[in-house]
Protein backbone atom coordinates (compact mmCIF):
# COMPACT_ATOMS: atom_id res chain seq x y z
CA UNK A 1 0.00 0.00 0.00
CA UNK A 2 1.14 3.20 -0.61
CA UNK A 3 1.74 6.18 1.53
CA UNK A 4 -0.87 8.60 2.05
CA UNK A 5 -1.05 11.85 2.95
CA UNK A 6 -3.44 12.70 5.90
CA UNK A 7 -4.94 15.82 5.50
CA UNK A 8 -5.63 18.80 8.17
CA UNK A 9 -9.00 19.21 9.93
CA UNK A 10 -12.14 16.93 8.38
CA UNK A 11 -14.56 15.18 10.50
CA UNK A 12 -15.99 11.66 11.58
CA UNK A 13 -19.16 12.02 10.63
CA UNK A 14 -21.89 9.42 11.11
CA UNK A 15 -22.39 7.87 7.47
CA UNK A 16 -26.27 6.71 7.11
CA UNK A 17 -24.64 4.68 4.12
CA UNK A 18 -26.26 1.27 4.83
CA UNK A 19 -29.60 2.90 4.62
CA UNK A 20 -29.76 2.74 0.71
CA UNK A 21 -26.55 0.50 -0.48
CA UNK A 22 -27.96 -2.62 0.37
CA UNK A 23 -29.86 -3.31 -2.77
CA UNK A 24 -28.64 -3.19 -6.78
CA UNK A 25 -29.16 0.01 -8.65
CA UNK A 26 -32.88 0.01 -9.77
CA UNK A 27 -34.40 1.11 -12.90
CA UNK A 28 -35.95 4.11 -12.83
CA UNK A 29 -39.44 4.83 -14.31
CA UNK A 30 -40.33 6.46 -17.87
CA UNK A 31 -42.73 9.77 -16.48
CA UNK A 32 -45.31 10.42 -19.33
CA UNK A 33 -43.58 13.97 -18.79
CA UNK A 34 -40.01 14.82 -18.85
CA UNK A 35 -38.44 18.39 -17.86
CA UNK A 36 -35.27 18.82 -19.45
CA UNK A 37 -32.83 21.80 -18.04
CA UNK A 38 -30.45 23.74 -20.94
CA UNK A 39 -28.08 24.53 -17.96
CA UNK A 40 -27.62 21.52 -16.48
CA UNK A 41 -23.60 22.41 -16.19
CA UNK A 42 -21.44 24.87 -15.79
CA UNK A 43 -20.37 27.89 -17.92
CA UNK A 44 -23.00 28.69 -20.88
CA UNK A 45 -26.31 26.56 -21.12
CA UNK A 46 -26.93 25.14 -23.93
CA UNK A 47 -29.05 26.28 -27.03
CA UNK A 48 -32.25 25.05 -27.77
CA UNK A 49 -32.25 23.26 -31.21
CA UNK A 50 -35.98 22.27 -31.14
CA UNK A 51 -38.90 23.51 -30.54
CA UNK A 52 -42.75 23.08 -29.79
CA UNK A 53 -44.23 20.58 -31.62
CA UNK A 54 -40.97 18.60 -32.94
CA UNK A 55 -40.74 14.69 -32.54
CA UNK A 56 -37.34 13.52 -31.16
CA UNK A 57 -35.61 9.94 -30.31
CA UNK A 58 -33.94 8.92 -27.24
CA UNK A 59 -30.42 10.23 -27.68
CA UNK A 60 -31.28 13.11 -29.73
CA UNK A 61 -29.90 16.26 -28.96
CA UNK A 62 -32.54 19.43 -27.93
CA UNK A 63 -29.69 21.80 -27.09
CA UNK A 64 -26.09 22.18 -28.57
CA UNK A 65 -23.37 23.29 -26.18
CA UNK A 66 -23.08 27.24 -26.82
CA UNK A 67 -19.40 28.12 -26.14
CA UNK A 68 -16.13 26.35 -25.34
CA UNK A 69 -17.16 26.07 -21.21
CA UNK A 70 -20.86 24.16 -22.37
CA UNK A 71 -21.91 20.92 -23.05
CA UNK A 72 -25.12 19.62 -24.95
CA UNK A 73 -28.23 18.38 -23.62
CA UNK A 74 -29.93 14.79 -25.26
CA UNK A 75 -33.62 13.97 -24.90
CA UNK A 76 -33.80 10.94 -22.33
CA UNK A 77 -36.97 9.09 -24.46
CA UNK A 78 -38.57 9.49 -27.20
CA UNK A 79 -41.95 11.37 -27.81
CA UNK A 80 -42.51 14.91 -28.80
CA UNK A 81 -41.59 18.07 -27.42
CA UNK A 82 -44.68 20.41 -25.88
CA UNK A 83 -42.71 23.56 -25.06
CA UNK A 84 -39.75 25.26 -24.99
CA UNK A 85 -39.75 27.94 -22.14
CA UNK A 86 -39.14 28.63 -18.11
CA UNK A 87 -39.80 26.09 -15.77
CA UNK A 88 -38.88 25.26 -11.74
CA UNK A 89 -35.52 23.75 -11.62
CA UNK A 90 -33.56 22.24 -8.48
CA UNK A 91 -32.25 25.50 -7.18
CA UNK A 92 -32.28 26.98 -3.96
CA UNK A 93 -33.79 30.10 -4.98
CA UNK A 94 -36.70 28.23 -6.19
CA UNK A 95 -36.37 30.24 -9.71
CA UNK A 96 -36.79 28.89 -12.86
CA UNK A 97 -34.36 28.08 -16.03
CA UNK A 98 -35.22 27.43 -19.35
CA UNK A 99 -36.25 23.89 -19.95
CA UNK A 100 -37.60 21.22 -22.95
CA UNK A 101 -40.58 19.74 -22.05
CA UNK A 102 -41.62 15.96 -23.61
CA UNK A 103 -44.46 14.77 -23.84
CA UNK A 104 -43.18 11.13 -23.92
CA UNK A 105 -45.10 8.16 -26.20
CA UNK A 106 -44.35 5.27 -24.22
CA UNK A 107 -42.02 3.67 -27.32
CA UNK A 108 -38.28 5.03 -25.71
CA UNK A 109 -36.97 4.37 -28.97
CA UNK A 110 -33.16 5.43 -29.45
CA UNK A 111 -31.37 7.37 -32.46
CA UNK A 112 -28.83 5.29 -34.37
CA UNK A 113 -26.34 5.07 -32.05
CA UNK A 114 -22.38 5.00 -33.53
CA UNK A 115 -19.79 4.17 -31.31
CA UNK A 116 -16.17 4.86 -31.49
CA UNK A 117 -12.61 4.12 -32.52
CA UNK A 118 -10.64 6.66 -29.48
CA UNK A 119 -7.48 5.17 -29.89
CA UNK A 120 -7.77 6.60 -34.42
CA UNK A 121 -9.18 9.86 -33.00
CA UNK A 122 -7.41 13.21 -33.38
CA UNK A 123 -7.93 14.26 -30.04
CA UNK A 124 -9.85 17.19 -30.50
CA UNK A 125 -12.60 14.71 -32.50
CA UNK A 126 -12.33 12.69 -29.02
CA UNK A 127 -12.55 15.66 -27.16
CA UNK A 128 -15.39 17.13 -29.48
CA UNK A 129 -17.30 13.61 -29.49
CA UNK A 130 -17.62 14.24 -25.39
CA UNK A 131 -18.75 17.71 -25.77
CA UNK A 132 -21.40 17.28 -27.97
CA UNK A 133 -22.53 13.90 -25.62
CA UNK A 134 -22.97 16.27 -22.55
CA UNK A 135 -20.40 14.55 -20.74
CA UNK A 136 -20.00 16.52 -17.52
CA UNK A 137 -18.79 16.11 -13.89
CA UNK A 138 -21.21 13.82 -12.26
CA UNK A 139 -19.94 14.33 -8.83
CA UNK A 140 -21.41 18.01 -7.96
CA UNK A 141 -19.46 20.33 -10.21
CA UNK A 142 -21.04 19.42 -13.54
CA UNK A 143 -17.54 20.98 -15.17
CA UNK A 144 -17.87 20.18 -18.98
CA UNK A 145 -15.34 17.38 -19.15
CA UNK A 146 -14.02 17.88 -22.37
CA UNK A 147 -12.04 21.04 -21.04
CA UNK A 148 -10.32 18.94 -18.32
CA UNK A 149 -9.31 16.98 -20.70
CA UNK A 150 -7.46 19.48 -22.57
CA UNK A 151 -3.97 20.20 -20.95
CA UNK A 152 -4.26 23.25 -23.13
CA UNK A 153 -1.23 25.78 -21.94
CA UNK A 154 -1.31 24.52 -17.95
CA UNK A 155 1.07 22.12 -17.97
CA UNK A 156 3.11 20.27 -19.92
CA UNK A 157 2.00 16.01 -18.64
CA UNK A 158 -0.26 15.24 -16.52
CA UNK A 159 1.52 13.67 -13.63
CA UNK A 160 -1.15 11.97 -12.19
CA UNK A 161 -4.59 11.04 -13.28
CA UNK A 162 -7.42 10.61 -10.27
CA UNK A 163 -10.71 8.94 -10.14
CA UNK A 164 -12.77 10.34 -7.22
CA UNK A 165 -14.37 7.45 -5.61
CA UNK A 166 -14.13 8.26 -2.14
CA UNK A 167 -18.01 10.08 -1.76
CA UNK A 168 -17.93 11.34 1.75
CA UNK A 169 -20.57 12.93 2.25
CA UNK A 170 -23.30 11.12 4.69
CA UNK A 171 -26.44 9.63 3.33
CA UNK A 172 -25.11 9.33 -0.40
CA UNK A 173 -24.40 5.97 -1.90
CA UNK A 174 -24.78 6.19 -5.61
CA UNK A 175 -21.10 6.33 -6.48
CA UNK A 176 -21.03 3.63 -4.44
CA UNK A 177 -23.50 1.64 -6.21
CA UNK A 178 -21.82 2.07 -9.23
CA UNK A 179 -18.57 1.04 -8.05
CA UNK A 180 -19.79 -2.42 -7.02
CA UNK A 181 -21.85 -2.63 -9.98
CA UNK A 182 -20.21 -1.37 -13.07
CA UNK A 183 -16.32 -1.32 -12.17
CA UNK A 184 -15.57 -2.40 -15.90
CA UNK A 185 -17.15 0.63 -17.71
CA UNK A 186 -15.75 2.33 -14.79
CA UNK A 187 -11.98 1.46 -15.65
CA UNK A 188 -12.78 1.37 -19.83
CA UNK A 189 -13.78 5.34 -18.96
CA UNK A 190 -10.56 5.57 -17.26
CA UNK A 191 -8.36 4.31 -20.02
CA UNK A 192 -10.05 6.98 -22.60
CA UNK A 193 -9.22 9.67 -20.59
CA UNK A 194 -5.64 8.37 -19.52
CA UNK A 195 -5.48 8.23 -23.91
CA UNK A 196 -6.13 11.85 -23.91
CA UNK A 197 -4.01 13.39 -20.93
CA UNK A 198 -0.90 10.37 -21.14
CA UNK A 199 -0.48 10.52 -17.00
CA UNK A 200 2.17 8.87 -16.00
CA UNK A 201 0.09 7.12 -13.02
CA UNK A 202 -3.67 6.69 -12.40
CA UNK A 203 -5.15 6.22 -8.62
CA UNK A 204 -8.72 5.74 -8.25
CA UNK A 205 -9.11 6.85 -4.25
CA UNK A 206 -12.19 5.08 -2.54
CA UNK A 207 -12.73 5.54 1.11
CA UNK A 208 -12.36 2.89 3.25
CA UNK A 209 -16.25 1.89 4.61
CA UNK A 210 -16.73 0.46 0.85
CA UNK A 211 -14.96 -2.76 0.82
CA UNK A 212 -17.21 -3.56 -1.96
CA UNK A 213 -16.31 -1.22 -4.03
CA UNK A 214 -12.95 -1.32 -3.27
CA UNK A 215 -13.20 -5.25 -4.32
CA UNK A 216 -15.05 -4.73 -7.93
CA UNK A 217 -12.44 -1.87 -8.77
CA UNK A 218 -9.12 -3.59 -7.66
CA UNK A 219 -10.46 -6.35 -9.57
CA UNK A 220 -11.66 -4.53 -12.90
CA UNK A 221 -8.17 -2.85 -12.67
CA UNK A 222 -6.07 -5.37 -12.97
CA UNK A 223 -3.50 -5.99 -15.73
CA UNK A 224 -3.60 -2.06 -16.38
CA UNK A 225 -1.33 -0.34 -14.34
CA UNK A 226 -4.09 1.51 -12.51
CA UNK A 227 -4.04 1.63 -8.62
CA UNK A 228 -6.87 1.14 -6.15
CA UNK A 229 -5.39 3.05 -2.96
CA UNK A 230 -8.03 2.94 0.32
CA UNK A 231 -7.93 6.75 1.96
CA UNK A 232 -9.43 7.09 5.47
CA UNK A 233 -13.34 7.38 5.65
CA UNK A 234 -13.26 11.39 6.88
CA UNK A 235 -15.16 13.90 5.58
CA UNK A 236 -14.35 15.55 3.16
CA UNK A 237 -11.44 13.00 1.79
CA UNK A 238 -14.06 13.58 -1.55
CA UNK A 239 -13.08 17.31 -2.06
CA UNK A 240 -10.87 17.56 -4.96
CA UNK A 241 -8.21 19.64 -3.15
CA UNK A 242 -8.62 16.73 0.15
CA UNK A 243 -8.47 13.85 -1.86
CA UNK A 244 -5.39 15.17 -4.24
CA UNK A 245 -3.19 16.06 -1.40
CA UNK A 246 -4.53 12.44 0.35
CA UNK A 247 -2.93 10.31 -2.60
CA UNK A 248 0.28 12.71 -3.80
CA UNK A 249 1.17 14.78 -0.68
CA UNK A 250 0.76 18.02 -3.34
CA UNK A 251 -1.47 21.43 -2.77
CA UNK A 252 -3.34 22.87 -5.28
CA UNK A 253 -2.71 26.42 -5.46
CA UNK A 254 -5.20 28.51 -3.90
CA UNK A 255 -7.59 29.64 -6.74
CA UNK A 256 -5.79 27.81 -8.87
CA UNK A 257 -5.92 23.87 -10.81
CA UNK A 258 -4.93 20.61 -10.12
CA UNK A 259 -3.64 20.78 -13.70
CA UNK A 260 -1.26 23.96 -12.03
CA UNK A 261 0.78 20.69 -10.39
CA UNK A 262 0.05 18.25 -13.16
CA UNK A 263 -2.63 16.86 -11.53
CA UNK A 264 -6.53 16.13 -13.06
CA UNK A 265 -9.51 14.50 -10.94
CA UNK A 266 -12.93 13.21 -11.74
CA UNK A 267 -15.45 11.24 -10.78
CA UNK A 268 -16.31 7.70 -11.19
CA UNK A 269 -19.79 8.35 -12.29
CA UNK A 270 -17.97 10.44 -14.97
CA UNK A 271 -15.64 7.97 -16.56
CA UNK A 272 -18.32 5.72 -16.82
CA UNK A 273 -20.44 8.02 -18.29
CA UNK A 274 -17.35 8.60 -20.52
CA UNK A 275 -17.51 5.11 -21.40
CA UNK A 276 -20.79 4.74 -22.53
CA UNK A 277 -20.41 7.73 -25.37
CA UNK A 278 -17.44 6.58 -26.91
CA UNK A 279 -17.58 3.11 -27.11
CA UNK A 280 -21.68 2.90 -27.19
CA UNK A 281 -23.09 6.34 -28.94
CA UNK A 282 -24.80 7.04 -25.81
CA UNK A 283 -24.97 10.84 -24.58
CA UNK A 284 -25.50 10.93 -21.10
CA UNK A 285 -29.56 11.57 -20.60
CA UNK A 286 -29.61 9.66 -17.01
CA UNK A 287 -27.73 9.32 -13.82
CA UNK A 288 -28.07 7.21 -10.86
CA UNK A 289 -29.57 8.57 -7.88
CA UNK A 290 -29.78 7.97 -4.23
CA UNK A 291 -32.91 8.66 -2.60
CA UNK A 292 -32.88 8.42 0.88
CA UNK A 293 -33.54 9.49 4.60
CA UNK A 294 -37.38 9.10 5.56
CA UNK A 295 -38.29 7.34 2.41
CA UNK A 296 -40.46 3.89 2.77
CA UNK A 297 -37.59 1.85 0.52
CA UNK A 298 -34.40 3.69 0.25
CA UNK A 299 -32.37 2.94 -2.76
CA UNK A 300 -30.31 3.76 -5.35
CA UNK A 301 -32.30 4.87 -9.04
CA UNK A 302 -30.62 4.72 -12.67
CA UNK A 303 -32.97 8.08 -13.37
CA UNK A 304 -33.90 9.41 -16.58
CA UNK A 305 -32.81 13.20 -16.94
CA UNK A 306 -35.72 15.38 -16.59
CA UNK A 307 -37.59 12.94 -14.20
CA UNK A 308 -39.29 14.59 -11.20
CA UNK A 309 -38.08 13.94 -7.66
CA UNK A 310 -41.74 13.07 -6.58
CA UNK A 311 -41.66 10.22 -9.18
CA UNK A 312 -38.48 8.85 -7.63
CA UNK A 313 -39.55 9.11 -3.95
CA UNK A 314 -42.60 7.72 -5.62
CA UNK A 315 -40.50 4.72 -6.91
CA UNK A 316 -39.22 4.26 -2.96
CA UNK A 317 -42.73 3.94 -1.85
CA UNK A 318 -43.82 7.84 -1.04
CA UNK A 319 -42.60 9.83 1.80
CA UNK A 320 -42.49 8.26 5.90
CA UNK A 321 -44.65 10.34 7.95
CA UNK A 322 -42.65 13.73 9.37
CA UNK A 323 -40.50 14.49 6.71
CA UNK A 324 -38.91 18.06 7.36
CA UNK A 325 -36.69 18.97 4.40
CA UNK A 326 -36.41 17.80 1.57
CA UNK A 327 -32.65 18.22 0.11
CA UNK A 328 -30.98 18.19 -2.99
CA UNK A 329 -27.31 16.52 -2.14
CA UNK A 330 -25.83 15.74 1.40
CA UNK A 331 -26.71 17.52 4.87
CA UNK A 332 -23.20 18.91 4.33
CA UNK A 333 -22.56 20.53 1.23
CA UNK A 334 -26.46 19.61 -0.32
CA UNK A 335 -29.33 22.83 -0.37
CA UNK A 336 -32.97 22.46 0.58
CA UNK A 337 -35.55 22.58 -1.88
CA UNK A 338 -39.21 24.65 -2.37
CA UNK A 339 -40.49 21.05 -3.43
CA UNK A 340 -40.31 18.10 -5.26
CA UNK A 341 -42.19 18.98 -8.14
CA UNK A 342 -38.64 20.04 -9.85
CA UNK A 343 -36.25 17.93 -12.61
CA UNK A 344 -33.51 15.69 -12.01
CA UNK A 345 -30.38 17.18 -13.85
CA UNK A 346 -26.73 15.94 -14.31
CA UNK A 347 -25.85 17.54 -10.52
CA UNK A 348 -28.37 15.48 -8.79
CA UNK A 349 -26.67 12.66 -7.03
CA UNK A 350 -28.64 12.36 -4.11
CA UNK A 351 -32.63 13.16 -2.98
CA UNK A 352 -32.36 13.34 1.16
CA UNK A 353 -36.12 13.50 2.55
CA UNK A 354 -34.88 14.68 5.96
CA UNK A 355 -37.10 14.58 9.53
CA UNK A 356 -36.38 16.38 11.93
CA UNK A 357 -34.19 13.88 14.16
CA UNK A 358 -32.07 13.60 11.06
CA UNK A 359 -31.12 17.63 10.91
CA UNK A 360 -29.17 19.33 12.99
CA UNK A 361 -32.05 21.37 15.65
CA UNK A 362 -32.10 25.05 14.94
CA UNK A 363 -30.23 26.51 17.92
CA UNK A 364 -29.61 30.57 18.76
CA UNK A 365 -26.93 31.93 17.46
CA UNK A 366 -24.54 33.28 20.15
CA UNK A 367 -21.44 35.36 20.40
CA UNK A 368 -18.04 34.05 18.75
CA UNK A 369 -16.36 32.47 21.94
CA UNK A 370 -13.05 31.91 20.56
CA UNK A 371 -12.38 28.24 21.02
CA UNK A 372 -10.80 28.25 18.24
CA UNK A 373 -12.53 24.35 17.19
CA UNK A 374 -13.20 25.78 13.77
CA UNK A 375 -9.67 26.41 13.14
CA UNK A 376 -8.78 23.24 13.75
CA UNK A 377 -11.82 21.41 11.54
CA UNK A 378 -10.82 23.00 9.05
CA UNK A 379 -9.47 21.05 5.98
CA UNK A 380 -8.39 24.05 3.95
CA UNK A 381 -5.87 25.41 6.92
CA UNK A 382 -7.72 28.33 6.85
CA UNK A 383 -8.78 30.90 10.09
CA UNK A 384 -12.62 30.66 9.70
CA UNK A 385 -13.41 32.65 13.00
CA UNK A 386 -11.35 36.00 10.92
CA UNK A 387 -12.87 35.25 8.10
CA UNK A 388 -15.92 35.32 10.12
CA UNK A 389 -15.15 38.54 11.45
CA UNK A 390 -14.30 40.00 8.30
CA UNK A 391 -17.29 39.28 6.19
CA UNK A 392 -19.63 40.32 9.23
CA UNK A 393 -17.54 43.68 9.84
CA UNK A 394 -18.07 44.26 5.46
CA UNK A 395 -14.00 44.22 5.10
CA UNK A 396 -14.23 41.77 1.81
CA UNK A 397 -10.34 43.03 1.27
CA UNK A 398 -8.76 42.16 4.28
CA UNK A 399 -11.34 38.77 4.05
CA UNK A 400 -10.07 38.17 0.37
CA UNK A 401 -6.26 38.75 1.42
CA UNK A 402 -7.17 35.83 4.37
CA UNK A 403 -7.60 33.59 1.25
CA UNK A 404 -11.68 33.50 1.67
CA UNK A 405 -12.02 32.05 -1.33
CA UNK A 406 -9.67 29.22 -0.53
CA UNK A 407 -12.87 27.72 1.81
CA UNK A 408 -14.13 24.83 0.18
CA UNK A 409 -17.61 25.50 1.79
CA UNK A 410 -17.77 21.95 3.48
CA UNK A 411 -19.19 22.85 6.48
CA UNK A 412 -17.37 21.49 9.01
CA UNK A 413 -16.41 24.84 10.88
CA UNK A 414 -20.30 25.35 11.37
CA UNK A 415 -20.57 21.98 12.25
CA UNK A 416 -18.15 22.23 15.18
CA UNK A 417 -19.33 25.73 16.25
CA UNK A 418 -20.30 25.48 19.90
CA UNK A 419 -21.85 29.09 19.14
CA UNK A 420 -23.92 27.68 16.36
CA UNK A 421 -22.79 30.37 14.19
CA UNK A 422 -23.43 29.81 10.56
CA UNK A 423 -20.30 30.05 9.41
CA UNK A 424 -20.44 29.13 5.72
CA UNK A 425 -23.09 31.27 4.64
CA UNK A 426 -21.16 34.39 6.44
CA UNK A 427 -18.85 32.97 3.67
CA UNK A 428 -21.02 32.77 0.93
CA UNK A 429 -22.12 36.18 1.31
CA UNK A 430 -18.63 37.84 1.26
CA UNK A 431 -17.83 36.15 -1.68
CA UNK A 432 -20.48 36.94 -3.55
CA UNK A 433 -19.67 40.69 -2.61
CA UNK A 434 -16.69 40.42 -4.02
CA UNK A 435 -17.93 39.09 -7.15
CA UNK A 436 -20.75 41.48 -7.64
CA UNK A 437 -17.90 44.15 -6.82
CA UNK A 438 -15.20 43.04 -8.80
CA UNK A 439 -17.98 43.16 -11.72
CA UNK A 440 -18.58 46.78 -11.03
CA UNK A 441 -14.98 47.02 -11.38
CA UNK A 442 -14.68 45.35 -14.46
CA UNK A 443 -17.76 47.34 -15.99
CA UNK A 444 -16.25 50.93 -14.95
CA UNK A 445 -13.08 49.82 -16.27
CA UNK A 446 -14.33 48.93 -19.67
CA UNK A 447 -16.66 52.22 -19.88
CA UNK A 448 -13.32 54.04 -19.01
CA UNK A 449 -11.50 52.21 -21.54
CA UNK A 450 -14.34 53.20 -24.21
CA UNK A 451 -14.83 56.18 -23.29
CA UNK A 452 -11.19 57.32 -23.63
CA UNK A 453 -10.79 54.93 -27.24
CA UNK A 454 -13.70 57.84 -28.42
CA UNK A 455 -11.51 60.72 -27.22
CA UNK A 456 -8.76 59.15 -29.06
CA UNK A 457 -11.17 58.43 -31.89
CA UNK A 458 -12.58 61.82 -32.01
CA UNK A 459 -9.39 63.43 -32.11
CA UNK A 460 -7.27 61.10 -35.01
CA UNK A 461 -11.04 62.60 -36.62
CA UNK A 462 -10.24 65.85 -35.90
CA UNK A 463 -6.46 65.85 -37.19
CA UNK A 464 -7.27 63.95 -40.13
CA UNK A 465 -10.17 66.60 -41.00
CA UNK A 466 -7.67 69.13 -40.28
CA UNK A 467 -5.14 67.36 -42.53
CA UNK A 468 -7.37 67.46 -45.56
CA UNK A 469 -8.39 70.87 -45.03
CA UNK A 470 -4.72 71.89 -45.27
CA UNK A 471 -4.48 69.76 -48.55
CA UNK A 472 -7.19 71.35 -50.21
CA UNK A 473 -5.89 74.85 -48.72
CA UNK A 474 -4.13 76.96 -51.71
CA UNK A 475 -0.36 77.43 -50.71
CA UNK A 476 -0.54 80.99 -48.83
CA UNK A 477 2.64 81.10 -47.61
CA UNK A 478 3.95 80.60 -50.89
CA UNK A 479 2.32 83.46 -51.94
CA UNK A 480 2.97 86.08 -49.85
CA UNK A 481 6.71 85.28 -50.58
CA UNK A 482 5.98 86.07 -54.47
CA UNK A 483 4.51 88.92 -53.72
CA UNK A 484 6.59 90.60 -51.30
CA UNK A 485 9.46 89.49 -53.60
CA UNK A 486 7.48 91.38 -56.66
CA UNK A 487 7.44 94.71 -54.60
CA UNK A 488 11.19 94.25 -53.70
CA UNK A 489 11.71 94.51 -57.26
Amino acid sequence: MSALFPFHGGLKTVRHKTESNTLPIEPGPLPRRLIVPLRQHMGNAAKPCVQAGDRVLKGQMIGQADGYISAAVHAPSSGVVAAVDLQPIPHPSGLADLCVTIETDGEDRWIERQPLDYRHLHPSDLRNALRNAGVVGLGGAVFPSAVKLNRGGHCERVDTLILNGAECEPWITCDDRIMRERAADIVAGLAIMAHLLEPREALIGIEEDKPEAVAAMTAACAGTGYEVRVVPTRYPSGSVKQLVFLLTGREIPDQGLPLDIGVQCFNVATAYTVQRAIAHGEPVIARVVTVTGHVQRPRNIDALLGTRFADLVAQCSGYRDGVERLIMGGPMMGFALHGDDVPVTKATNCILAASAGQLTPEQPVMPCIRCGACVDACPALLLPQQLYWFARAKEFDKARDHHLFGCIECGCCSYVCPSHIPLVQYYRYAKNEIWARDKEKEKAELARQRHQARQERLEREKQEREAKLRQKAPPRAAETVVEAADREG
